[in-house]
């Protein structure tokens, strides 16, 4: 199992995060962060990236829900969104597998919910 969900869809850069912020809403997750991998590379190394951004998304409902569970899942939160322009008129969204990343958890609580938010996810990445 990959550690990672990915789609390439043909919109532009900009419209896949307005793409990506909608679907993602409908599955009541919101955009607490967001990191420009081009300009940080460019500002702090002087390094020309492609068109590269982290999105931390988050439903508040299921991270309060995790973090009752298991105090210390907060070094997962939010759940990481890459959006990465490929060519022109392509973007690639990939996110992390929950069911993936909560294998190393040792709490079996945790496992109906990184199967929920693993659902959630799942149908954000098909909506696409």
């Amino acid at each position: 199992m990959k550690y990672y969900f990915t789609k390439e869809i043909s919109k532009a850069f900009d419209e896949a995060i307005i793409a990506l912020a909608e679907e993602l809403k409908k599955e009541g997750f919101g955009i607490l962060t967001e990191i420009d991998v081009k300009e940080t590379l460019k500002k702090k190394i002087d390094v020309d990236f492609r068109r590269y951004k982290i999105l931390g998304a988050c439903n508040p409902h299921f991270a309060h829900k995790a973090l009752m569970t298991e105090d210390k899942i907060g070094v997962l939160l939010p759940c990481n969104f890459i959006v990465q322009e490929k060519e022109q008129g392509l973007t690639e969204i990939a996110c992390m597998n929950p069911l993936v990343a909560m294998k190393e958890v040792e709490n079996a609580d945790m496992e109906g919910i990184a199967a929920d938010v693993t659902r959630k996810l799942s149908n954000v990445m098909e909506s696409l």
